[in-house]
């Protein structure tokens, strides 16, 4: 189970939005590294000035890159816009605004930035591991329980409880390590599921 799979209802609410971004020209690339460049801001901005009331920030963010994470797949989906230079974008797009706004968090007194970076690592790894079963079956694989969209729940959810009760920034460590195993289990998914509709 994974929040991207109540990804169709969250694009219906965006559609009429996409619609009038088309029509006003606005194409599916120019959404992806706008997104991308959002993300690296806000991280560099919270790594500059890694205050506990400032992680407000990061639910609120995280909520908007979803939303246009969502709108640059229908714009090339729906509008004709696909292209292998957006395909390769939207991948490296997304590892890096994961690692620009996940690594924001090792600037917290009291975090283990080890864990931090070993996050990052492991969610550019179930990304790989999407994209090798997309070598594979042909179809991206979005399997959870960690996938993007529950990454961006995760971490939202813990910037809006760091700045409401800074006092308890360490518990920052126990999300980042449970995160971990998550990771490696949904790695472990997406490779699973990969080889049996290959050998199907």
């Amino acid at each position: 189970m994974t929040l991207y799979n109540i990804k169709p209802a969250f694009q219906d609410l965006l559609r009429p939005l996409v619609r009038v971004l088309f029509h006003r020209g606005v194409t599916a690339n120019q959404v992806t590294v706008s997104a991308t460049i959002l993300s690296m801001m806000l991280g560099a901005g919270l790594m500059l000035f890694p205050e506990p009331c400032l992680y407000i920030s990061l639910p609120i963010f995280l909520f908007i890159r979803m939303a246009l994470n969502a709108i640059d797949g229908m714009l090339a989906r729906e509008f004709n816009q696909k292209s292998q230079r957006g395909a390769i974008l939207n991948e490296i797009g997304d590892i890096i605004a994961d690692a620009a706004i996940y690594l924001s968090f090792a600037f917290l007194t009291g975090v283990l930035p080890w864990l931090v970076v070993l996050v990052v690592l492991l969610s550019w790894l179930t990304e790989f591991c999407g994209v090798i079963a997309q070598t594979l079956t042909g179809i991206r694989n979005y399997c959870g329980p960690m996938g993007k969209s529950d990454r961006a729940f995760v971490l939202g959810a813990l910037g809006l409880f760091i700045a409401l009760w800074p006092q308890y920034t360490g518990m920052t460590n126990s999300v980042f390590g449970v995160s971990a195993l998550l990771l490696v289990w949904t790695s472990i998914n997406r490779c699973r599921s990969a080889l049996e509709v290959t050998h199907a």
